[in-house]
């Protein structure tokens, strides 16, 4: 049992001023795990203010001193990486060589970019007779969701601090675990008093008192486009900046030519990684239509190919993040049969010999993109195959939506691949693969505003003046 009740505020662990608890529930087993305080507006009050004096002096720190500090964190990364896996697989699910594979190597990727770009990184600019200066923001506001809890946490706290930010961090309530060992590593790396802080509790509570509060100069929020619409309304009257990553339905092309068995078939099991608790995962595939037998027999054999199991197994994928989760992706499925979606693979209910913890069956549905399977967010391990007749129809169905975080096209003429990529609206795309934690990465339309990852991250905690007559 893990039991963490205190947050960290101004250097130090302190207790909640209003003292309030919430269980932690395992969801391979759906036992109590744990315990953690849920803060209150006052606590918020509290860390704020220490962010706020901190800023004083770390906001005109030096690039060397803030990456000796990001060194140091480094260092600790290294040391306590298995015990991140560890809480990851215990708090969300996620199979053990998965958390302790991509989750921690994720967290330690952002945190080496940050370091390097931050050597590199140009703070002021001589044009002409102007001098174009880059300052940190402020104090940030830094709300982070379950289903990547270090990918998601690291991509905002180092390049805030690269920047010379100071901030608050409210991780999630359903996956905390991991942001608490991450704050434990800040402290022992020797971040100044005030300038990280984190209170756990409630995005309802504290993620509204960090939005409205007016000593906060931004807000950086990845999770569910209703709540970032609400953060932004609350955020209005203070005109603070608020950086978006929302929800998707991103689209993957797969080209008409011999690869397709093999896109078809790596595409469908990519849907599956993390139980599709991925905003950017490739959720609508779009093949061609000629060749929609081929396909479902493709998809359904990689989908029937996915092991489910307990997560301390040697399996692919593990339950999905809670109870709540588990029903909203079941209601999602019976919707599709009663739309009319060709079931191929999965269905209702819990995989055979799994009659505990919130595990869905890896599902694959042929369907149209006016369905609401085809339209919703649904976060978990559903697919929906569509047909298109030619290129044109393909990127036409892909930008019929209201999202455009990701994308994805393959085939094996890469001037053609290049070519879809340009006419989709989205804000990444990947084409055949590929990873760079340089490529900057956020949405159009409904999946948000600005960008994370790499230099261009670092702009969300910056601040541009200009200096006439330098």
């Amino acid at each position: 049992m893990r039991r963490y009740t205190q947050f960290y505020i101004d250097g130090q662990w302190t207790a909640p001023i209003t003292p309030r608890t919430a269980e932690v529930i395992n969801p391979a087993t759906e036992e109590v795990s744990g315990e953690i305080s849920l803060g209150s507006p006052a606590d918020v009050d509290k860390a704020v203010a220490a962010a706020r004096r901190a800023f004083a002096s770390y906001g005109e720190t030096s690039v060397k001193d803030r990456l000796d500090l990001l060194e140091a964190i480094q260092a600790e990364y290294i040391r306590r990486e298995a015990e991140l896996g560890e809480a990851i697989m215990i708090e969300m699910g996620a199979p053990t060589a998965l958390a302790n594979g991509f989750h921690t190597l994720l967290g330690k990727g952002h945190l080496g970019t940050a370091i390097e770009v931050l050597r590199a990184f140009k703070f002021e600019e001589q044009r002409g007779p102007t001098m174009i200066r880059k300052e940190p923001i402020g104090v940030c506001g830094l709300i982070t969701p379950w289903n990547w809890p270090m990918n998601q946490t690291c991509v905002k706290i180092f390049p805030a601090l690269a920047a010379g930010c100071t901030m608050i961090l409210k991780p999630p309530q359903l996956a905390p675990y991991s942001a608490q060992i991450l704050a434990e590593m800040i402290h022992a790396a020797g971040v100044p008093a005030g300038v990280f802080n984190m209170i756990q509790g409630q995005g309802s509570v504290i993620g509204a008192a960090l939005s409205k509060h007016e000593d906060v100069d931004m807000i950086s929020f990845t999770g569910s486009e209703p709540v970032g619409v609400q953060i932004t309304k609350d955020a209005a009257d203070t005109v603070k900046r608020v950086g978006l990553e929302l929800g998707g339905k991103s689209a993957w092309i797969v080209l008409d030519d011999a690869s397709l068995p093999a896109n078809v078939a790596g595409a469908t099991a990519g849907m599956m990684g993390n139980s599709g608790q991925t905003c950017s995962a490739g959720s609508r595939l779009l093949v061609p239509a000629s060749r929609m037998a081929e396909v479902k027999k493709i998809a359904a054999e990689a989908a029937n190919g996915v092991t489910v199991g307990d997560p301390t197994g040697n399996f692919a994928m593990g339950p999905v993040v809670s109870k709540s989760q588990y029903n909203i992706i079941q209601q999602y499925i019976e919707k599709g049969a009663a739309e009319g979606a060709e079931l191929v693979a999965g269905g209702p209910g819990r995989p055979e010999g799994l009659d505990k913890g919130w595990y869905v069956k890896p599902t694959v549905f042929v369907g149209t993109n006016d369905m609401v399977i085809a339209r919703e967010e649904i976060f978990g391990p559903v697919l929906v195959i569509i047909g298109y007749d030619d290129l044109d129809h393909a990127v036409a169905i892909a930008n019929d939506s209201h999202f455009g975080l990701g994308g994805y096209v393959s085939g094996e003429d890469v001037d053609t691949c290049r070519a879809v990529s340009r006419r989709m609206r989205t804000g990444a795309i990947w084409v055949n693969g590929g990873f760079d934690f340089n490529a900057p990465f956020g949405g159009y339309k409904r999946s948000g505003n600005g960008r994370e990852w790499g230099e261009l991250g670092f702009h969300e905690y910056l601040e541009v003046k200009s200096v006439v007559g330098w």
